[in-house]
């Protein structure tokens, strides 16, 4: 009986062993917030498009390129909304809008998946904005690491896009007068590895 447990009890003294170099695989980045930048693009009843953009982010990534699996997780301080036009800024934190003052951030959360060489080119997330969770993928179409030039941290940077409809999330202001509620997101991010 004992010779026969043998085999077994080494391959999965084996396996146990291997398990820490596995997961060693993944590392913790957190998002720098100098180079973190989410924007949008709003219709303007179809005669321009507003741009905008938050000024204050802050998130954790944890990638592990060799497995090809990650997450993303990311607060938007609502109020750091820019458009380089104060009146707009006011009328975007009002309560027919963002309504900072009840729903201070937004919240995004996801899966990096669709590796390609290493590298995620999709995102299977999940956006918080005024207490309403919905799905909102983005496609990612431009992904990097590399040494900090400086302090040779690993260092990742990637530009999201993605579209979600804001009337699902509250937001219906200019609706009636012919607004498409339809907005395009537009997101460059940058990370550094965390200590170790």
């Amino acid at each position: 009986m004992v010779a026969r447990l043998g085999p077994s009890l080494a391959i999965a003294a084996g396996a146990a062993f291997a398990m820490p170099a596995a997961q060693a695989q993944s590392v913790a980045y957190t998002i720098e917030p100098g180079h973190t930048f989410p924007a949008f693009e709003a219709d303007h009843m179809g005669m321009s498009l507003f741009r905008g953009k938050f000024d204050r982010s802050s998130g954790h990534i944890v990638l592990d390129k060799a497995a090809g699996t990650g997450t993303v997780s990311v607060d938007i301080e609502l109020d750091s909304i820019h458009f380089g036009n104060g009146e707009l800024e006011r009328l975007m934190a009002g309560p027919d809008y963002f309504d900072t003052a009840k729903q201070p951030t937004a919240h995004y959360e996801g899966t990096l998946v669709d590796f390609v060489d290493g590298r995620p080119t999709r995102v299977d997330g999940r956006l918080t904005l005024r207490g309403v969770t919905l799905p909102v993928p983005l496609e990612i179409r431009a992904f990097k690491c590399m040494p900090h030039p400086v302090t040779r941290v690993d260092w990742c940077g990637a530009d999201a896009y993605g579209r979600f409809d804001r009337a699902d999330f509250g937001i219906t202001a200019g609706r009636d007068w012919g607004f498409s509620m339809e907005t395009a997101l537009r997101i460059q991010v940058e990370a550094l590895a965390d200590a170790k």
